[in-house]
């Protein structure tokens, strides 16, 4: 199991960061809010594909797009993490 931390200084995630957990079963987003937080689980079987943004200046933004259940989309993290997380998620599906 590893879990990935967006950049406190990235946009959108000034108070609260979202965290990325890649782990045998799947993949969760969890965006934390001041009063109530939001969390979405993928299971491997149900992502179709996964896409990185990375500029040359700035965070990189990662995306998961799943059948039927629309897509994730995750900002706020280094180039290496996001394609760190494309190869673990890749390699499992």
């Amino acid at each position: 199991m590893k879990t990935y931390t967006a950049s406190h200084l990235s946009e959108g995630n000034k108070l609260f960061a979202c965290k990325i957990t890649i782990d045998d079963k799947g993949v969760t987003l969890k965006v934390p809010g001041f009063l109530s937080g939001k969390e979405s689980t993928v299971l491997y079987n149900h992502i179709s594909a996964v896409d990185i943004e990375s500029p040359m200046i700035g965070y990189s933004t990662i995306y998961i797009e799943t059948t039927g259940d629309g897509k994730i989309t995750a900002h706020g993290f280094t180039k290496a993490e996001v394609t760190e997380m494309k190869e673990m998620i890749l390699s499992r599906m």
